[in-house]
């Protein structure tokens, strides 16, 4: 059974750092029990009579849906935001009373949101537990939970590995909590990007030596064991000229793969437009939508954890 939330832990979610090193390993640990869970073919009502708010100021399809199956297969309920143009947040009301009259309502609330440090706001003004999922450029540490986990069942391992992360990292959260989890475990890590889209400063000052930047994969690409590839993010830019000089920076095809280890796995933290090609689908390497699957494990183990059995 999954375990309760470990003594000392901080009740929300807002990045990884509030997750110890024994947190993440039981939560992966607990999320691969969940798996028979997660596919509906094992019924077991942990949560129910809980309610989890779904509080997304950001478009989401896979983070939602998966957090909604998620507390539902363990027998819990949930209300959603719904459509900004229909909330009160159309009238003006501020993230503050939005989140306090959830915190009435609600067992736990998760929130993506377009401003960075809104997932913190939020978890100070609630005594509820809040989870992150998606503040801005900020964090996104569900995300990195699943791709931890998703890396360990497709590699065997998380130690020691060779990763490359692709695409936007300066706009991209997934990357920024993926790069500080994977430090963690040894990573030799290499971040490839435009310069415009290089990895932030903020987040490479926290990290072991052991990384390098590129601005093109094909150097790198036979020394790796993991790919990770992100959208350019039209939406995070300010200005869209700045937008049309990287968009379609990097594609990945089944020909740009011909080098590649035959252990390489590639993940996406999805949606993708055009930065894998759909022949990369139907080759060994393509773990992504595996990855999309592995999103609903991992949010009921943290459910779980976070809500605790009465």
């Amino acid at each position: 059974m999954p375990r309760p939330l470990a003594k000392g832990m901080s009740k929300d979610l807002i990045t990884m750092d509030d997750l110890s090193d024994d947190d993440i390993v039981g939560l992966l640990d607990d999320a691969a029990r969940l798996v028979p869970v997660a596919h509906g073919d094992v019924h077991l009502p942990l949560l129910e009579g809980k309610l989890l708010g779904n509080m997304f100021f950001e478009p989401s399809t896979r983070t939602r849906m998966s957090f909604e199956t998620a507390m539902k297969r363990l027998g819990g309920n949930v209300i959603n935001l719904g459509a900004l143009a229909s909330s009160s947040v159309s009238k003006g009301e501020t993230l503050y009373d939005t989140m306090r009259m959830v915190d009435g309502y609600c067992d736990l609330a998760v929130l993506r949101h377009p401003r960075q440090g809104a997932a913190q706001y939020a978890a100070d003004a609630c005594t509820i537990p809040i989870v992150n999922a998606g503040d801005g450029a900020g964090h996104h540490p569900t995300q990195t939970l699943l791709d931890l986990f998703t890396i360990r069942e497709e590699l065997g391992k998380l130690e020691g590995l060779t990763v490359g992360l692709l695409g936007d990292l300066r706009y991209g959260r997934t990357v920024h909590s993926l790069a500080a989890a994977l430090a963690r475990y040894d990573a030799t890590m290499h971040f490839i990007a435009p310069k415009s889209l290089a990895m932030p400063r903020r987040v490479t000052a926290e990290l072991p030596d052991g990384w390098s930047a590129h601005t093109t994969l094909d150097e790198i690409l036979p020394e790796l064991d993991l790919l990770y590839v992100t959208r350019i993010q039209k939406e995070r830019f300010p200005d869209p000229e700045d937008y049309a000089r990287v968009a379609g920076a990097y594609t990945i095809s089944a020909e740009t793969l011909r080098d590649a280890k035959p252990v390489l796995r590639i993940l996406h933290p999805l949606p993708r437009v055009n930065e894998i090609a759909t022949d990369v689908d139907d080759t060994g390497h393509a773990a992504y939508f595996r990855q999309a699957f592995n999103g609903v494990p991992v949010r009921m183990a943290l459910l779980e954890m976070l809500l605790g059995s009465d």
